[in-house]
């Protein structure tokens, strides 16, 4: 393996290798610019369901579909809100908008609205909330609209809604249409200014860390090459049907690679100014660098690209897709990691540190500060260190059991958006389950007969099901009436090919609360007991349970699958890199447990900070996922390139000297990567939604935690305490012979 890396290092750093890496790198950015789109014309939003549709709600929803076919795709609920009672004048305005909906001038993706201003004064007053201060209006679109065509149909609505009703009367937009549109606002140009503000944050911190133009402008350079090729064959594989693009993962993509790359670059830099003091030639000490470097880089992007990988097993949509975007992303920069870094600076040599360039030294000057301290201090009293970290880390860890967590997405808009103020209306002045009911299918394998018996044990099932805790009403009401000939049925009630009857439930509970997800599970464990109570055979009959608090209840299921496997998996194959890396099985095992314990210390200290502080009653359901696998796969970067050194410097020294000069030697190239990847993430706090709010404020208080205690602290107290044993040091002198 040596040998490898030593000829890769002769390769990409001689003059004539860094010129043609350099070269295929702009023939392959120009070749796709001219043949490829890019990917954010592709760019969707994965929706919160099953990549193999095999959902308990899936299955419902096909059942509906076929059974009760509409032409009515998302719905918008037009919200209309007055402080009291609201005014004559007012309701007028409403009837006129009404109106307007259901008239030829409707806007054109408009498929159908409630028509308010038909009925009769006394249907129109029970609409009203008990209160009369409040309005809802359901208006349906057509199917299978695009997102710019639902933000530009409800922008309509609201347009003429607001010439119409006002300063008196709150109007809002929510249901899935208006959050649709609302997304669409929130995300306006934010990935553009998620660019900006990354560049411009890397190129603060590198200025201060290296204060070095060149240094700071040629990592943002090689960032915005390797995104060029990323971005196009992510376009390619888009265009070509290959995979799913999903916007936030381009986003969060976009942060990573900026982050990573510059860490790259610190890595190489770091070294190769070390060996520039020693070695005249800027290729040679290029040479010299990368073949020490380059193999702790290997690892350190196989690992990440691993843990991407394992997001392919998930079933969950937004995590599934995932998996190509990072998969591609961390493997395009891997190849820019061994590639175009060392080329560039080696064609650039000692200039790339101007105005501070290093010198040849007769001797080698022993490194001062703040981790050579920290070396000398953790090594000398390693005990006393790791107690009082794995003490501190294991009590911040103990948190991570009382997390609570949300699956209502409006939960993480911004309070002042339109469809969140909306659902937060009629959520106070409404029952919270008539913002969402469940449709109740009853399905039978052979055509149903309206008869007096028929209809006597639908409505035993109603009432078992009314019994139900968490059941507000059930509509329409079963009565002995239906099995009457002349009988006028409900509306949407029968299918039309008489196998399928359908019924509206009502939910005590926001539809969106653990309680409700708990009930929609329960009906469906219970469902056969529940035909079979009512005198309907379990044989012939089924239930099914469509909605979005049945849709919310698989996503609780498959999250909770999605955990334990992508989890287990990541640990696993990282493990196993790790034990490859180090040809150490207990190096292996020390570097991972303390990865571990460095990311449940982060979720319970985030969750100390988020609830306590910052006073959140739950957090999103996935940020357990999000935060384990970018938190792990770039936590162990760092730990490879000071386990690697460690290794190295024990050729020459003892174990425990060993230790303290890799922490010596890496600590403060790892603490500006580090800063670096930290204030990325960080970032995102910036953005609107509470979900990527707490991505980025709980990666980076991870990162920080892992970079300053984990790896700066905890690893190299238990490897001193360890005494070397597992080590599987080959005892060879580095050959930093010229040419060699």
């Amino acid at each position: 393996m040596d040998r490898f890396f030593h000829r890769w290092a002769r390769m990409v750093s001689s003059p004539r290798g860094a010129k043609i890496v350099i070269a295929c790198w702009l023939i392959v950015i120009l070749a796709l610019s001219a043949l490829a789109p890019g990917s954010k014309p592709y760019a969707v939003s994965s929706g919160e369901g099953s990549v193999r549709d095999n959902t308990p709600s899936a299955a419902a929803q096909a059942i509906m579909d076929e059974y009760f076919p509409s032409n009515d795709g998302l719905v918008a609920l037009l919200v209309f809100h007055s402080q009291e009672k609201m005014p004559t004048e007012d309701r007028e305005k409403i009837k006129q908008i009404s109106e307007w909906l259901a008239s030829e001038d409707k806007p054109r993706h408009v498929a159908s609205a409630l028509p308010f201003h038909r009925f009769p004064e006394a249907v129109q007053d029970k609409m009203f909330s008990e209160d009369q201060s409040t309005l809802l209006l359901n208006v349906a679109l057509e199917k299978d609209l695009e997102s710019s065509q639902i933000y530009d149909t409800l922008k309509e609505i609201r347009s003429h809604v607001e010439q119409i009703k006002g300063t008196g009367l709150q109007f809002e937009i929510t249901g899935p249409a208006g959050i649709a549109s609302d997304t669409i606002t929130l995300f306006k140009n934010a990935d553009f200014v998620l660019m900006l503000a990354t560049i411009g944050l890397i190129l603060v911190i590198l200025i201060l860390i290296y204060r070095s133009p060149l240094l700071a402008l040629l990592p943002l350079l090689i960032a915005v090459m390797v995104y060029q090729v990323v971005d196009r064959v992510l376009g390619i594989a888009a265009m070509n049907g290959w995979f799913v693009i999903d916007k936030q993962a381009l986003s969060i993509m976009m942060i990573l690679l900026f982050a990573v790359l510059t860490d790259y670059c610190l890595f190489v830099i770091s070294r190769y100014r070390e060996e520039l003091k020693k070695i005249g030639s800027k290729y040679d000490a290029m040479k010299v660098a990368m073949a020490q470097v380059a193999e702790p880089i290997l690892f350190s992007g196989a690992t990440v690209f691993i843990a991407m990988l394992t997001l392919f097993t998930a079933v969950f949509k937004p995590y599934h897709h995932f998996a190509p975007v990072f998969s591609v992303a961390v493997f395009v920069m891997l190849i820019g990691g061994l590639t175009l870094i060392p080329a560039l600076f080696a064609l650039i040599g000692r200039k790339v540190f101007w105005p501070f360039v290093p010198k040849l030294q007769d001797e080698a000057v022993k490194p001062k500060g703040f981790w050579t301290g920290m070396g000398a201090f953790v090594t000398k009293k390693p005990a006393a260190t790791a107690i009082v970290l794995l003490l501190l880390l294991g009590a911040s860890s103990f948190n991570i059991g009382n997390m609570s967590y949300s699956f209502n997405l409006m939960k993480s808009f911004p309070e002042d958006i339109s469809s969140r103020q909306g659902f937060e209306i009629l959520e106070d002045r409404f029952p919270p389950g008539k913002l969402a009911p469940v449709s109740v299918v009853l399905h039978s394998d052979k055509e149903i007969e309206l008869t007096e018996s028929f209809v006597n044990k639908l409505a035993a099932l109603t009432e078992s099901l009314q019994s139900e805790d968490g059941i507000y009403e059930i509509k329409p009401e079963i009565t002995s009436d239906l099995a009457k000939p002349d009988a006028s049925l409900p509306r949407n009630f029968m299918a039309e090919s008489r196998t399928a009857v359908k019924l509206q439930v009502t939910l005590k509970d926001n539809p969106y609360d653990p309680a409700a997800l708990d009930l929609i599970e329960g009906l469906r464990g219970k469902s056969a007991a529940l035909l079979k109570d009512s005198g309907l055979d379990p044989s012939r009959y089924s239930l099914y349970y469509a909605g979005q608090t049945a849709e919310q209840a698989d996503v609780r299921t498959m999250n909770q699958r999605d955990i334990l496997v992508a989890f287990s998996l990541i640990t696993l194959f990282i493990a196993i890199m790790l034990a490859l890396q180090t040809r150490s099985i207990l190096l292996a095992v020390y570097m991972m447990a303390t990865i571990l314990l460095s990311y449940t210390a982060t979720m319970g200290l985030g969750w100390i900070i988020f609830h306590n502080v910052l006073g959140y009653e739950a957090v999103s359901y996935r940020l357990p996922v999000y935060t384990f696998v970018f938190l792990i796969a770039l936590g162990v970067d760092y730990n490879i390139m000071l386990v690697s050194r460690i290794k190295e410097e024990a050729r020459k020294y003892e174990w425990r000297e060993a230790v303290r000069r890799g922490v010596s030697r890496t600590g403060s190239v790892i603490s500006s990567a580090g800063i670096i990847l930290a204030a990325t993430f960080c970032v995102l706090i910036t953005q609107p939604l509470q979900e990527l709010f707490l991505f980025g404020m709980t990666m980076t208080l991870g990162i920080l935690t892992d970079t300053f205690l984990v790896r700066g602290m905890l690893l190299p107290s238990i490897l001193s305490l360890s005494g070397g044993k597992g080590k599987n040091v080959q005892e060879t002198k580095v050959n930093t012979t010229i040419g060699e």
